[in-house]
């Protein structure tokens, strides 16, 4: 083994398209359920893409696994909410009657808040379950990875870090950062050799400047602009503002995640380094994004020539089709079942093509950048390490399934 790792991915945008449109119609037509074997279709493949020193990582997680965990969640989200509307209920409170008056109203509506509360610790919990699922039916080398179990505490320490960033306007934001992910980080394994985060949080606030920018454009435009009456100043600053705390947003979590990266070791001895860059990642978004657009555009275009020659629509019947303005007589043939099934074949098509093309274009794409940007220093060390047990993983990620948190992967 060399004494340096270097990522590598060699993920290819047809195949994984392929592979997302046809997870994705299956899922479509068995109303969601064969979403659970479609994402973990979709890791298979990104797992086995990533490798380091020329070896493949391997997802061993299931399809079934996913859904029992889900069916599972489901059961237990049900009854907690119940739970809480009955004690709301108890205090007067109801969200499912109409309001008699404002005071009512109100009350409503902190019912509506307090119920948001009231599952935000389940979100949390659902964060680190996905976590812990996810590493543990991850090897690599033939080697599990694995998570000790502490979803709550990682719940109750959140809630803490994040009401103090909260009430700091976001200046504690960097120690919420650094000590969440310690706290994961030191909970993680490669076989027998354990994880562990070092650095300090303070070191994590370089990565705020681009936000700091921000907001002082933010409140420096917005002051001018009503000062000196000038609802373009104000407006001005507002779009770069916003725009720029976007960026900032960014570039912060690439700071972040290079900082912690490198201030990561395994078993004592083995340590890493990240040169990820905030402009690449962003590039990546932005064309994406273009792309997108153009082949929602040329894609719009396509439906309207196939509807043509189909129905032997005219142009002025096509825009009737669909702005209902046309005579009917333009598009007799289109109307009817028939019609209405084409229209929505060719919709959803499009819309599972542009699913496709964003987890390609802009997913896939991040992920091969991180994932090459990441070495790893002193790797001969790794071959001392050791097979672990399995992690059992009861619920999969049922929680983070049934509260939707994850995205496409």
């Amino acid at each position: 083994m060399s004494a340096t790792i270097h990522g590598q991915y060699h993920g290819k945008a047809g195949p994984l398209f392929s592979l997302y449109f046809k997870t994705a119609f299956l899922t479509l037509i068995t109303l969601g359920i064969y979403r659970f074997w479609a994402k973990t279709r979709l890791r298979k493949y990104i797992w086995s893409a990533t490798a380091g020193d020329g070896d493949s990582f391997e997802y061993t997680g299931t399809g079934l696994e996913k859904l029992l965990g889900f069916l599972f969640a489901i059961v237990v989200l049900a009854i907690y909410l119940g739970i809480v509307q009955m004690a709301l209920f108890y205090f007067g409170l109801n969200l499912f009657v109409e309001p008699r008056n404002q005071i009512e109203a109100l009350a409503q509506v902190g019912a509506i808040y307090i119920t948001l509360l009231a599952v935000l610790p389940l979100l949390l919990f659902a964060i680190y379950r996905a976590r812990r699922y996810k590493t543990a039916r991850t090897r690599w080398r033939g080697l599990r990875f694995g998570m000790d179990n502490g979803a709550w505490g990682y719940v109750w320490r959140a809630l803490g870090h994040g009401f103090l960033s909260l009430i700091t306007l976001g200046i504690l934001l960097p120690r919420q950062t650094f000590w969440l992910e310690k706290y994961m980080t030191d909970r993680t394994w490669y076989g027998d050799a354990k994880f562990e985060q070092t650095g300090r949080w303070q070191s994590l606030y370089p990565g705020l400047k681009h936000v700091l920018i921000a907001v002082l454009v933010l409140v420096i435009g917005m002051t001018l602009g009503i000062t000196l009456q000038s609802p373009l100043l104000a407006g001005t600053s507002v779009f770069v503002g916003y725009i720029w705390l976007i960026v900032g947003g960014v570039y912060y979590r690439i700071y972040a995640f290079n900082v912690l990266t490198r201030a990561k070791m395994l078993d004592g001895a083995v340590t890493f380094d990240s040169g990820a860059r905030t402009g690449r990642v962003i590039g990546i978004v932005l064309t994406g994004i273009l792309a997108i657009i153009g082949a929602a555009i040329v894609g719009i275009f396509l439906m309207g020539l196939i509807l043509m020659a189909t129905f032997g629509l005219s142009f002025g019947g096509l825009g009737g089709l669909f702005g209902g303005y046309a005579d009917p007589g333009d598009f007799n043939a289109a109307s009817g079942l028939v019609g209405s099934i084409v229209i929505a074949v060719l919709y959803v098509a499009l819309i599972l093509a542009l699913g496709g093309l964003s987890l390609v274009m802009i997913t896939q794409r991040i992920i091969g950048h991180v994932v090459s940007s990441v070495v790893v220093a002193n790797a001969p060390h790794l071959d001392h390490v050791r097979q672990r047990a399995a992690d059992p993983g009861a619920d999969a990620e049922g929680f983070a399934d049934a509260l939707d948190i994850g995205g496409a992967i």
